[in-house]
């Protein structure tokens, strides 16, 4: 009792100097207590992010990063992780260094009690999170008018609800697509920020301006439009203002923001080739704060490859990098934080992914793929350092974990869009842009370094024994998983990369190139989609009837002089752009994706894809590059054109995959099948395997992440 009594006396002086320890079940966090008793932990001042702490407000630069709501094998609306997953994560994201989670939605219940539970357990340094929340996107796009009253009604519900799970004070109704149970957990007093709304699209923007023209301007009791707001930032006003009352009832002020991206920032862009991209902007200083706190500030989603004026841009030809090369993208970001010149300006979204595809060029190689994880980490670590040195209040990295059920439009003509969570896609970098890697299966069960003793632990129904007919290869394996398929193979002598070429001419179904003109003549009973070339380099190719790329993209030329030809393996990276479509002329660009990567023999990489070590051969390939549009399915990207108004390539079902291996002296020619001048493709054993629905994964820190690490820790 007498030491009750000492504390109650404590929390009075406390409270009296106008500083309060917040005491609950779960959570002892300092805040600061303002006259009406309401409790702010942060706050903007000074174009920056203030935290109170030790009885004293001081600049906190948020150190972020953004944490998908999914995991390999779901949509992001199923909601799969659990709370060992959370408690997992956070520790390796504190590690790095990051300070702050940004979650776009409600998570499950196990989210927020895992992040109180894991902050009572690092008091003196707990992570905080920034709380999105979603729009109703299917009804803007149905309404075409972001402040109706039904989308109105739907958003306002949705702030409540994210009000209600950050508190721990409601019990959400299962709802498919979204979260749901009894949020009990207060994680109020880690909240850093609320983070509203999504990428907004353009054409949303300028329809709900056209059709509020006559709109009054909102006028909020805490936050307000000012009188050059358009209908649009009228209604976001509205809105923030709606999550300030709803959470002042609460007795905490959390800073606001919403969420924005460069396609409608409110600067212009004289040398964006697409108009869509610089249409209309959401302005973030058309809003006026009043009687919070806790402040406002500018957020947005930016990255160095897109939109195009990025790369096509003469402005910024004077700012240098550290190297002394023009960093258009670092231009951007002066442009961007002079023009929030009173308010505190944030880039909630940036990075490049790990990924064999790549979707379009930056400058200085920022490309959206094509890197590996050293240089992803690399170019993150980069980009995170000049947002700091740029003056901006924070940086949220995207994103934590790879997500395989995101799209890249340079896939999406020649995937499944349904089953993309079941496989992992190497050519769609939007699938690749987490620090932590969600490997296929067999990713650390097989590593490819030219041995086969990872082979002889694999269970006997993991794997197929080929027989092959071929006098260079004595024995050959076959196994796969979500995302490749493996091949290893004893050769009848060492392999010498200066003098021989081994090829695997890959059937899935009818139809291809039959008398392929590296088999010097002899001719297939079957023909080829794919061919695997490993040499001195290691490639792999599309038979020239076949080729995707061409079928997809009129301006893409063929590198064939005959129908027996495999063109290289490409994306495309830019549309050819021309008026009045555009504002200026711009070729069609591509990138070729089928170079294999060879492992390093001392230190094979997950990203390697082929290695051979005297006489043995392991390699594993991309199932998007053998033609896969479904693997879990079977399914293939068929022959047949695709119809006009068709966005994607026609698909069929393979029965399996037939590999025909043969080997090239540079001297003598083929080794194989002398005598023959037609090879039975039928005598080659297809590899066969069951479809499936549940996905096994291992995750694992990429290669950049001791590199993030080390940038992180170096900003205070």
């Amino acid at each position: 009792m007498k030491w009750k009594g000492k504390a109650a006396a404590i929390l009075l002086v406390i409270i009296g100097i106008g500083s309060y320890v917040f005491l609950s079940t779960q959570s002892v966090t300092e805040s600061k207590q303002i006259q009406d008793g309401t409790h702010i932990k942060f706050k903007t001042s000074d174009k920056k992010i203030q935290i109170y702490k030790d009885g004293s407000w001081s600049p906190f630069f948020i150190k972020g990063v953004n944490l998908g709501a999914t995991l390999p094998g779901h949509f992001p609306g199923e909601m799969p992780i659990s709370k060992k997953d959370y408690m997992n994560w956070f520790q390796m994201i504190q590690d790095m260094g990051v300070n702050t989670i940004r979650i776009y939605t409600i998570h499950k219940p196990v989210f927020y009690e895992a992040l109180v539970e894991f902050n009572e357990d690092n008091k003196d340094d707990p992570l905080y999170f920034m709380q999105g929340i979603w729009s109703p996107v299917n009804l803007m796009n149905k309404t075409k008018n972001a402040s109706s009253e039904e989308v109105t009604k739907a958003f306002k519900k949705e702030i409540d609800h994210a009000i209600g799970a950050v508190y721990g004070s409601v019990t959400l109704p299962d709802n498919p697509g979204k979260a749901s149970g009894k949020y009990t957990a207060d994680a109020s007093p880690y909240l850093i920020a609320w983070h509203v709304g999504t990428e907004w699209n353009p054409k949303i923007v300028k329809s709900t301006n056209q059709k509020n023209q006559q709109a009054k301007v909102f006028n909020g009791s805490k936050i307000s439009a000012k009188k050059a707001a358009s209908p649009f930032e009228s209604w976001l006003a509205e809105l923030l203002n709606y999550t300030a009352r709803k959470e002042a009832i609460k007795g905490w002020q959390h800073p606001l923001t919403f969420t924005n991206w460069i396609t409608t920032d409110p600067l212009e862009h004289p040398n964006e080739p697409l108009p869509s991209e610089d249409s209309v902007s959401v302005d973030a200083t058309h809003l006026n704060v009043e009687n919070w706190q806790a402040g406002y500030f500018a957020s947005f989603h930016a990255y160095p490859y897109y939109p195009d004026f990025l790369n096509e841009t003469d402005k910024y030809e004077d700012v240098k990098n550290s190297q002394g090369k023009t960093d258009t993208y670092k231009g951007y970001l002066q442009d961007l934080k002079k023009y929030h010149k009173d308010i505190p300006v944030m880039i909630t979204e940036f990075g490049v992914p790990s990924s064999l595809g790549n979707a379009h060029f930056g400058n200085l190689g920022r490309d959206q793929g094509g890197h590996s994880e050293k240089e992803q980490g690399k170019q993150d670590a980069a980009l995170l350092k000049e947002i700091h040195n740029e003056g901006y209040a924070g940086a949220v990295l995207f994103s934590w974990q790879d997500e395989w059920f995101k799209k890249t439009w340079n896939t999406m003509p020649f995937v499944k869009s349904s089953s993309r969570p079941r496989w992992y896609n190497d050519l769609s970098p939007e699938m690749s842009f987490g620090v932590l890697a969600m490997d296929p299966e067999k990713t650390d069960e097989i590593k490819i370094d030219g041995k086969q003793q990872d082979w002889e632990k694999l269970p006997d129904d993991e794997k197929q024994k080929m027989d092959v007919s071929s006098n260079t290869i004595n024995r050959m394996q076959v196994s796969h998983d979500e995302g490749f398929v493996y091949i290893t193979a004893k050769l009848a002598r060492s392999f010498e990369p200066e003098e021989d070429t081994l090829y695997f001419g890959v059937d899935t179904i009818d139809g291809g190139i039959q008398q392929p003109e590296q088999l010097k003549g002899k001719k297939l009973s079957k023909g080829l989609e794919t061919l695997i070339h490993l040499g001195k380099e290691g490639e792999i190719r599309i038979a020239s009837d076949y080729d995707f790329h061409q079928r997809l993209y009129e301006e893409a030329d063929s590198t064939c002089n005959n129908n027996n030809c495999f063109e290289p393996w490409r994306l495309a990276v830019s549309h050819k752009l021309e008026p009045p479509q555009a504002n200026m002329s711009l070729p069609f660009k591509e990138t070729v994706v089928g170079n294999m990567q060879k492992a390093q023999l001392d230190n094979p990489s997950a990203q390697a894809l082929w290695q051979i070590k005297d006489d043995i051969i392991e390699m594993k390939i991309p199932w998007a590059l053998l033609g896969f549009s479904d693997p879990s399915r079977h399914q293939v990207v068929s022959y047949k054109e695709k119809s006009a108004n068709a966005e994607k390539l026609p698909m069929a079902t393979a029965k399996g995959i037939t590999f025909v291996p043969w080997m090239v002296k540079k001297e003598s020619g083929v080794e194989d099948y002398a005598g023959m001048d037609t090879i039975q493709v039928s005598d080659f054993e297809s590899y066969q395997w069951d479809n499936w629905d549940k996905v096994k994964y291992t995750e694992r820190k990429k290669a950049g992440y001791k590199l993030l690490k080390k940038a992180f820790q170096s900003i205070d």
